[in-house]
């Protein structure tokens, strides 16, 4: 098969090409092998490739195949799993810019009837993370005032969708006019443009008193400005930091013992690891918005087939030309699954 593979760790993004490395096989029962159809493209994949992921320091080093998110079939599984040959699934592991890629039966999850490969895809584990971010550890409700940081991105159009879903009130903040309109149509109810001078001060005359936001969800590393928007005794939740290029900013604490807030960390990867029922619970709450019909996949307009397309993907949102999630289409073959039930 064909994939993305990192013998070490590249400079330029140019250089990332496809090279033939053989098919994954399961090595327990819990492992599952799957054709992948689509691959999302995340800042994680960005930083994996150059080596500037805290990760890369621990688990992830060359060589390993790149990509971290995506659909396909499920071609091999033990007789015992709660899967089958020939199902459609979505979810994360490492390598999935690849043909197939072998995963724990535990990181994915069927793809829903009402959405193609490609949408699922493109919702990946954003949604999760995005749930788990402001309900279960924010406490975000119905009637409080939600500020997305980093709204355009594929975590962010998520998060604007659950705030809207539990019934509050949900801020986006974007860089240009067609992430605007595209947050819009994804149901934010206000929009403030980060490039604006005193945007943090737009944002406050938006809530219903002037003094400020009850949640920040912080996606892309602007704690200062996100605790600028927040009320007293708001709450902040720190998703990652996309925007940032490994500059980690450094906060004055003191800003946060005079609003009295309170401010959370959600790594959804180790939590899952340390308490796999908190993720279960998480996927649980975030999929009974899928099933309500309140969440729409969003999917950038750019279209890329093929491994070869890699180099140019990852530019793209290295240069944050995308919005939703920019989506790899690995395999068309529309026989897919019946194939792999044979």
């Amino acid at each position: 098969m064909q994939a993305i593979h990192i013998n070490e760790f590249v400079k330029d993004l140019s250089d990332l090409g496809p090279r033939d490395v053989e098919i994954p096989q399961r090595k327990g029962e819990k492992d599952l092998v799957v054709k992948i159809t689509h691959a999302a493209l995340t800042h994680v994949d960005m930083l994996y490739a150059q080596g500037l992921h805290q990760n890369n320091r621990r688990h992830v080093k060359p060589p390993f195949i790149l990509g971290t998110e995506f659909a396909g079939v499920i071609t091999s599984c033990s007789p015992s799993s709660s899967f089958q040959p020939g199902t459609k699934v979505f979810g994360g592991s490492l390598g999935s810019f690849a043909d197939y890629v072998r995963a724990d039966e535990s990181s994915v999850r069927r793809v829903p009837d009402q959405w193609t490969n490609a949408e699922a895809c493109a919702v990946g584990a954003s949604g999760a993370v995005s749930w788990g971010s402001l309900v279960f550890v924010a406490g975000l409700k119905r009637g409080e005032t939600a500020l997305i940081l980093g709204a355009s991105g594929g975590l962010g159009v998520m998060a604007v969708q659950i705030a809207k879903a539990v019934g509050a009130k949900a801020i986006a903040i974007v860089g240009d006019e067609e992430k605007a309109k595209m947050i819009q149509e994804a149901g934010a109810d206000d929009v403030v443009n980060y490039r604006e001078d005193k945007w943090e001060e737009k944002v406050k005359a938006l809530t219903h008193d002037g003094e400020g936001v009850d949640v920040v969800y912080d996606a892309i590393g602007a704690v200062e400005s996100g605790i600028k928007c927040l009320r007293y005794r708001g709450r902040l939740v720190i998703v990652g930091f996309a925007a940032r290029d490994g500059n980690i900013e450094k906060v004055l604490a003191n800003r946060i013992l005079l609003k009295s807030i309170t401010v959370h960390g959600y790594r959804f990867g180790e939590d899952g690891r340390r308490f796999p029922q908190n993720t279960e619970t998480v996927w649980q709450g975030f999929l009974k918005l899928v099933e309500d019909g309140s969440i729409k996949p969003v999917i950038y307009r750019e279209k890329y087939f093929g491994l070869r397309s890699i180099s140019r993907a990852l530019e793209d949102l290295r240069a944050h030309r995308t919005w939703g999630r920019a989506i790899l289409t690995i395999s068309e073959d529309v026989d897919v699954e019946e194939k792999a039930r044979l």
